[in-house]
């Protein structure tokens, strides 16, 4: 079990076994631990270590946090630019700076694991990597196993839509930014609500990869929402997390 603690003491497990932890057994552990631990609150660096790699990643637990109900969960993929091993940038770009200037907007848990360097989310020891924060954070806390939301932005965008189609029964909805994914997997995707943006004028990922994610999701039959946004070049992120509509959306769906 993680510690919120500087660096914490990580938990061992294999690459699918870590993919792969049910949520009920993480309840019946948080029962226990919440009732003997003592609460921190507010922005925690956390570790754990996979097939002998430590990993560190952030939680924000809201400042009114109580173990005697369930909390809603955002994970959140960060982009190229803030990969590393610090345990900290992923928080520096997107959700972290709108969560520090309206934290009554997040009464949830968040869960931000930080890819590696020159690795993508879809290398399969990030996907791991994800999903065991996200395991290590219903260990620790009282999590509404049905209220899951799964974003991130740019190359985390990237990631959104590839773990949503990965993991189709996890996540009970699915917010990419600016981010792209393969439209064979819109069969999957259709099985969870998305709210996609993007610029309209992004350079780095062209718009039309929003575009084809939502057509295809859509002709399958899913529940697609897409706000693109006239003008904007790659940051449409501050545009989407800055939105209170967005954010409360994500709180409201439930698997």
């Amino acid at each position: 079990m993680t510690r919120g603690n500087a660096f914490g003491v990580g938990l061992s497990a294999s690459l699918l076994l870590a993919a792969g932890l049910g949520c009920q057994s993480a309840q019946r552990k948080n029962q226990d631990h919440a009732m003997t631990t003592p609460i921190e609150t507010g922005w925690i660096q956390k570790s754990l270590d996979l097939e002998g790699e430590t990993y560190r990643y952030a939680v924000y637990v809201p400042a009114d946090y109580s173990p005697q109900r369930r909390w809603p969960v955002v994970v959140f993929l960060n982009g190229a630019g803030e990969r590393g091993v610090d345990g900290v940038r992923q928080t520096e770009v997107g959700l972290g700076p709108v969560i520090r200037a309206h934290p009554e907007r997040f009464p949830c848990l968040v869960v931000m694991p930080q890819c590696r360097p020159d690795v993508t989310w879809r290398d399969q020891s990030m996907t791991a990597l994800a999903m065991a924060c996200l395991s290590a954070t219903e260990a620790d806390y009282a999590v509404d196993p049905d209220r899951v939301t799964l974003t991130g932005l740019s190359l985390g965008g990237f990631g959104t839509w590839w773990m949503g189609a990965m993991y189709p029964d996890r996540f009970c909805a699915l917010a990419p930014v600016c981010g792209g994914g393969d439209p064979d997997n819109a069969d999957k995707l259709a099985r969870t609500p998305i709210w996609c943006y993007h610029g309209e004028a992004d350079p780095v990922v062209p718009v039309e990869r929003s575009r084809e994610m939502v057509e295809a999701v859509r002709a399958a039959g899913g529940d697609v929402r897409y706000t693109e946004l006239p003008g904007v070049g790659h940051n449409s992120w501050d545009d989407a997390y800055g939105n209170p509509e967005y954010v409360a959306w994500m709180l409201a769906q439930r698997r």
